[in-house]
Parts: structure tokens; sequence; C-alpha cells
């Protein structure tokens, strides 16, 4: 009997080690992508939904996952608060709630929301970010919801509101903060929120890209698009590396990466969709295509030899990575916000009405299931320890078989 208890709890703790959270602005790599396995790809209001947790106030913002937790933020516009929730990810109670800041409600465009920013985590603590006025704010707290640190590393300017997810690198928070007034990305210290290192945004234009950092040409590259270019730092020093003018002017979608080279697309006030190498050179472009063609809002996703986006009008694609021939185009949601994400050979791309499409990641387009909640959705999903979590316009939804929620209790 004792054999077979051991055997038995090594096989769950197999189980979990496979686990992964999802601890920040597109997942574990920040690209959308996950390892997880058995994530269902069929779902309705009632069919594989392992929970469904009520979100007060207002927020685009994506959950994030690490162990048992799950956080996400949102804004009651009629207090004014900005608030940080935690939630057990096995039963999505509330565990915790922190007002983060009180303050006036910024002007907004229409698509966005005064708690948009998704946080990020180290497994010991998380990250927020939020305007306050005119100032660009962080704070840091431990999974108890104590306060440790909050610092503002300048003030924001933009018409649109404010979006600018930490990203964690080494002991460093990065954040970007591109705006229309004196721009920077800067690092701050993780665990006391002093600045590292800071480097100017010389074109002084509003963007809301959060970095992506990748292995490429054999060193460590953050790179991003906004500001009028497309550029390279080291994120240990902050150090440019290469720079490619435009191709447009602002930017909300971040980058993927994916046979050697970097893919974005773009934006306003023309759509673009590019490939760029490790050393900043272009090695395709397709330019000023049609806003049907290219996305501004959602981010891109690259799986095997192709890269995928879909317009914020709803309408997927296929490219070959290396040469950027489109393999594919086809209509999916009315309306997409929502950044895409990949389960194995699936993706998953969420429309604004709260459909998800299941599209096979291949040269050949194929849905396997469409699958509604009836709930408008503005937030990128979230994939973690065999569950897919998307958050509505008001409330957070657990997808996930029992299988998975048998595991995740033990």
């Amino acid at each position: 009997m004792r054999i077979g208890f051991v055997l038995c709890a090594f096989a769950i703790a197999a189980v979990e080690t496979h686990a992964e959270d999802w601890p920040g602005w597109r997942g574990p790599r920040g690209d959308g992508t996950s390892l997880e396995k058995d994530v269902p790809i069929r779902w309705s209001k009632t069919e594989n939904v392992l929970w469904k947790a009520p979100i007060p106030g207002k927020g685009h913002s994506s959950p994030i996952v690490s162990g048992d937790r799950v956080f996400m933020t949102s804004c009651t516009e009629e207090t004014r608060q900005r608030i940080l929730y935690c939630l057990d990810r096995r039963t999505g109670k509330r565990i915790w709630d922190r007002v983060v800041l009180t303050a006036d409600l910024e002007r907004l465009h229409r698509l966005n929301s005064r708690a948009s920013s998704t946080p990020a985590t180290d497994g010991k603590h998380v990250y927020v970010t939020f305007l306050a006025g005119s100032r660009y704010e962080v704070a840091c707290y431990n999974f108890d919801g104590n306060l440790i640190w909050r610092q503002s590393p300048g003030e924001f300017h933009s018409v649109h509101g404010f979006c600018s997810p930490p990203v964690l690198y080494k002991d460093t928070v990065i954040l970007n903060g591109d705006q229309d007034a004196v721009a920077w990305i800067v690092a701050l210290d993780k665990s006391t929120g002093n600045e590292r290192w800071r480097t100017d945004r010389p074109n002084r234009t509003r963007s809301y890209c959060p970095p992506l950092i990748v292995d490429a040409d054999g060193r460590q590259q953050l790179v991003l698009t906004g500001s009028k270019c497309t550029a390279g730092y080291d994120p240990d020093t902050g150090k440019q590396l290469w720079v490619v003018d435009g191709p447009t002017e602002q930017f909300v979608a971040s980058m993927v990466f994916n046979r050697g080279l970097f893919f974005l697309t773009a934006g306003f006030p023309t759509y673009h969709l590019m490939a760029i190498k490790p050393d900043g050179t272009v090695a395709w472009h397709h330019n000023k295509v049609s806003e049907r063609q290219a996305a501004y809002v959602p981010s891109p996703i690259a799986h095997g030899d192709w890269f995928f986006v879909v317009s914020d009008k709803g309408y997927a694609s296929c490219l070959e990575a290396t040469t950027g021939k489109r393999l594919w185009f086809e209509r999916l949601g009315a309306h997409h916000s929502a950044s895409p994400v990949s389960v194995g050979d699936n993706l998953f791309f969420t429309s604004d009405e709260g459909d998800t499409y299941v599209v096979r990641a291949g040269p050949t387009f194929e849905v396997v299931s469409k699958n509604a909640l009836d709930e408008e959705v503005y937030a990128s999903p979230a994939v973690s320890h065999g569950c897919l979590f998307i958050r509505g316009v008001h409330n957070l939804y657990c997808i996930g078989s029992e299988k998975a929620n048998v595991k995740s209790a033990r």
C-alpha cells in the first residue's frame, strides 16, 4: 500500500511539475505560447467551465497565474479606485484585494480602460502599473497583499489613456514610457523600486507596447515597436543595439520571435506586417496593407514555420515566417481586441463578442471549434495548469476539464 501511495504522489508531482504558470503579459515567454496539455478546445456557458468569478469594476488587463493564485487589476469608476485582486486558482474565491491608488479618471480611447496594464509576478511578488493624474505609478505587493514599494518613474501624457504592462527581467522591472512628451524605457530594481537604468525614446509619440525579451543572435535583446520606430536594446543596460525607422507612427501590438526573425503588426495611421533580423535589417515587409490584413491592437503569434495575426476587424492570416508569403486569409469574429494564445497545435482567437475560435496552427485554414461565453471580452486569455482563463467584462472564467480540476486540487 505504501509503495502504491508513493507512486501516486510521484505521478501527481510530475503532473504539477509540467504545469506552467502564466506570470505576465502573454505568458512565460511573452509571446502567447503555452506548453500546457489537456486544455479544452470546446466549452460553453455551462460545459467545461470550472468556475466563474465576478470582478467588480472595469479593466482590459489579462489575468496572470502563479501557483494557486490568480491576479487581476480593475478600476471602479464610481470610487476612482484602481484595484489589484488575488483569487484562488482552484475555486475562483477571492483571497484579498488592495486599492493600489485613488485618482481622477484619465481621458481614454473608447476601446481602452483605466486598468489595461497586465500585472507581472516572479512567484513571490506581483507588480502593477496605473496612471494617477499625470504620474506613471508602479507598485509591488507580496502574495499576502502587503505593499513592498511604490514608485513613479515619471509623468505620462496621452490622449488615449494608459497601458504599459511591467516586464520582469532578472532582478529588474522594465517599463515602456512612450508618450506625447519626454519618453523613455526604464528598469527598476525588483526589490526596492530604485532606478537601475533609463533610455531615451527620441520621437515623443504615444504607444502601448510592452517589450519582448529573447535570446537572439547569441545575445539577450529587448525589442519593441513604438515612438515611430522598431528598436532592439540590451536589457541589462538599456543600450540601443539597432533601430528601424517606422514603419508607422503608433503601435499597440507587441512583437514575437520565430525562425530567427522578429515579427510585428502595426498600426496607425497605416497598417504593416514586417519581419526583422536580429541585427536590425528588414527581412520582408508588407507595406501599407489594408486594415483587414494587419492588426493594430491584437498581438501576433508564431508557431512552427508560420506567423499568425488577427486584425481588429476579425480577419485572421497565416504567413510563412521566412518569406512573408500569405498562406490563408479568413474571417473570424466581427471585432478582435484580445491577442491569441497557442496550446499544442491549436490557436485560440477570442473576439470582443466573447467567442473563442480554436484554429489549427498550420498552412491550411481549419476551425476546430467556436466557443461562446455570451459576455464581451477585451482581455487576452491566460493558460495555466491545464486551464484557460478568460476575462469578460463582468467575470473571470476558468475553462478546464474535471481532470484538470482534480489534479490542481491535490
